[in-house]
């Protein structure tokens, strides 16, 4: 039952695995690592919390706001199969968030070691993100932008998601402290160039294929 609906979202069976275990390494992460040392994240992520932060719009709203935006961008240049893929990734680390979020924590809080939070958190979500994008698909709003901005421009995917976490990260100095965004660039910048480690397959639209 398993292989035909892996046909139609056009992966194998090693990609979701791949999907799965790379969403798990990323959620442990977020809820182990960076919620309790409170280093905060570029992308979508930061961008939610930054626009919530200033405007008073609950976190939740903007959040698929930016996804859905981010998905269309995405969808536009990068075709179908790309949104099939960055689909099942989103709901694998969205299942997987709702199950682990109310056990909570498992490691100790490094909060008051925010250099090691900072290194923790950018291997494992440089690892866990490196793993998803793999498969040509993506976790999130900022996964799928990244892909567009490494497409368009002749970026490595690295630096498009280096372009995209600073910029973010620089903005949200007007509500948190330069310290921590420091720490948050630190972890920004082991993520990304983890993620640049991998084989990353940017697909094509079938419009573009059949162009060539």
């Amino acid at each position: 039952m398993l292989s035909p609906l892996l046909r139609k979202l056009s992966l194998s069976k090693g990609d979701l695995v791949r999907i799965l275990v790379g969403s798990f390494i990323m959620v442990f992460t977020v809820i182990n690592v960076h919620k309790q040392a409170m280093v905060t994240e570029g992308g979508v992520l930061g961008m939610t919390l930054l626009i919530s932060n200033l405007f008073g719009i609950k976190a939740s709203i903007v959040s698929v706001v930016l996804d859905i935006s981010c998905y269309a961008l995405g969808f536009s240049l990068l075709g179908k199969n790309f949104l099939k893929k960055a689909l099942v990734a989103s709901v694998s680390f969205a299942g997987l968030y709702a199950l682990m979020a109310p056990v909570g924590p498992v490691l100790p809080s490094l909060y008051e070691y925010p250099l090691l939070a900072a290194i923790l958190g950018g291997l494992g979500i440089g690892v866990g993100c490196g793993l998803v994008v793999t498969v040509g698909g993506c976790s999130g709003g900022d996964d799928a932008l990244a892909m567009v901005i490494a497409k368009k421009s002749g970026f490595s995917l690295s630096k498009a998601y280096l372009f995209t976490d600073i910029t973010v990260l620089t903005l949200s100095l007007v509500y948190i402290s330069p310290i921590r965004i420091l720490f948050s660039f630190l972890s920004t910048c082991i993520s990304s160039f983890l993620i640049g480690q991998f084989e990353v397959r940017i697909p094509k639209p079938v419009w573009d294929i059949a162009a060539e």
